[in-house]
């Protein structure tokens, strides 16, 4: 004899259930950010003088100088402006392989 609100499925299996969403969740968004993530340190500490780079806000420039936190980059000429290397987006290369590959 079932009580009212009883659907008769083991309650186990829900929490199965969940544990799955949450192991399929963790392989699609979380670990694949923090690889992402990780990319992005290692890339920011790897910058180097002369190294032509890309910000966030779209800003092309060269490294002219690179500081434990800062980077000094010339726009053009004698243009300089310093950026927080977490403003460094990618290298300059990166960005035109990304574009041949689209078009």
């Amino acid at each position: 004899m079932l009580l009212q609100g009883q659907t008769g499925e083991n309650p186990a299996s829900f929490w199965i259930m969940m544990a799955l969403l949450m192991v399929v969740f963790y392989f699609f968004m979380i670990r694949p950010q923090q690889k992402k993530s990780k990319d992005a340190k290692k890339f920011r500490e790897s910058l180097q003088k002369g190294s032509k780079v890309v910000t966030i806000g779209g800003m092309h420039g060269k490294i002219a100088e690179v500081t434990d936190s800062t980077v000094l980059l010339e726009v053009d000429g004698t243009v300089r402006i310093r950026f927080e290397k977490s403003a460094i987006a990618m290298d300059s290369s990166m960005q035109l392989n990304e574009a041949t590959a689209k078009g």
